[in-house]
């Protein structure tokens, strides 16, 4: 610590030897935070100050990826919000859902300048204010995102096992939104209030999250606590939804191959029929996808956070855990494209608007045999087809 004794004869000698960080040094070379003023270190876990401060190298690179990531979030998922929310034809009730999880990675990337510049400054540059703002987007981001994939599982189940009764509305999809946020803030304002738990930066200490190294028994009880209702009520929802949706589509297959080889005709269905059966799959098969890749994502951060509420600290070390929080970050970047891969009309609303991208997607074609069908058959279709997203 600086010398702190007053002198009559100069009494702000010792003012500017208080106000510089302690330098912080091992026989191998400086630690991590080592050049973090005394009224900021201590909102840095003790865990990270104890490992020796990494390559400049390793923060350009990380920086880097970071800017990769998010030119490509920010321009998928603004294609998508876009794209979504201009097409009137995409504007359903379902893909309400849609766009709110494009908002979600689309913001969750919109604060990596935070990240960047710190990997720029080689560490805790921004300070506490940074990780605050770093933090407080992060959770609404990543809560919001994790059950919004959750609604949308339990959409995609509606319209597919129960095309009639289950119909999306919008005030149902709006009531979803705004219950997905309210999810999220209790846990965003215990942090930022440091009421229960709070935001620190993690690694190398250029990126923040809550708490999940101070051993105590409140840490414990409120890593324990968002870990269930961030992760583990998503993904056993998510699981459930989309275990009955493939039980379903199975059965159904069965029983359409069974009854078509009872009145000895190849198939049961018309093309119209089809394209709609092949269109609705496509869409589950996406949001599957996404779900999947959220999981995958996910689960690495999750762990590391129990390891460190309840498990053996020294295996968390900056570079390890840096990890997760790139995988994190790469879903925000990957989703928008499975979207824009297996969504038909999107990809028609893109083809149509932007034709430079050189999309190649056909639109459905009409069946000529649906004028010979029953009228009960097709009030039945246009049913069918007004409960399709």
């Amino acid at each position: 610590m600086a010398n702190l004794t007053y002198s009559p004869a100069n009494p702000y000698r010792n003012v500017t030897t208080v106000l510089r960080p302690e330098p912080r040094l091992s026989a191998e070379g400086r630690l991590l935070g080592w050049d973090v003023p005394p009224d900021e270190i201590r909102h840095i876990p003790e865990h990270w100050l104890q490992y020796q401060e990494p390559p400049e190298s390793m923060h350009y690179l990380l920086a880097m990826l970071y800017i990769f990531f998010t030119i490509l979030s920010l321009t998928g998922n603004g294609l998508v919000i876009w794209g979504f929310t201009a097409a009137k034809s995409l504007r359903t009730p379902s893909n309400m859902l849609v766009v709110n999880l494009a908002l979600c990675d689309f913001f969750m990337m919109a604060k990596t300048p935070i990240f960047i510049y710190n990997s720029f400054k080689r560490g805790f540059a921004l300070g506490n204010m940074g990780c605050q703002i770093f933090g407080i987007v992060g959770s609404y981001t990543g809560i919001g995102a994790s059950t919004t994939n959750a609604f949308i599982a339990y959409d995609r189940y509606n319209v597919i096992t129960r095309p009639l009764e289950g119909k999306m509305t919008h005030g149902k999809a709006i009531i979803m939104i705004l219950f997905i946020y309210m999810y999220a803030t209790p846990f965003v304002v215990a942090c930022a209030t440091e009421s229960w738990g709070r935001f620190v930066p993690e690694g190398y200490l250029t990126s923040c999250t809550f708490d999940y190294l101070t051993d105590n028994f409140d840490t414990r009880l409120f890593v324990g606590t968002i870990f269930f209702f961030s992760f583990v009520c998503p993904t056993t929802m998510i699981i459930y939804y989309y275990s009955q949706i493939v039980g379903h589509v199975f059965s159904h297959e069965k029983a359409l191959r069974d009854q078509a080889k009872k009145m000895n005709v190849e198939s049961l269905r018309s093309n119209v029929d089809k394209s709609k059966d092949t269109a609705e799959i496509r869409i589950a098969k996406a949001a599957i996808t996404i779900c999947f890749l959220f999981f995958v994502s996910w689960t690495p951060y999750g762990v590391m956070s129990l390891i460190g509420a309840f498990g053996d600290k020294s295996l968390l070390t900056p570079g390890v855990t840096m990890i997760p929080a790139c995988a994190c970050k790469m879903v925000a970047c990957i989703d928008p494209f499975v979207y824009a891969i297996s969504h038909p009309k999107y990809r028609m609303e893109l083809q149509k608007r932007l034709p430079w991208l050189a999309i190649n997607e056909k639109a459905p074609e009409a069946s000529s045999t649906a004028s010979t069908t029953g009228s009960a058959q097709q009030q039945g279709q246009s049913q069918q087809q007004s409960t399709a997203a």
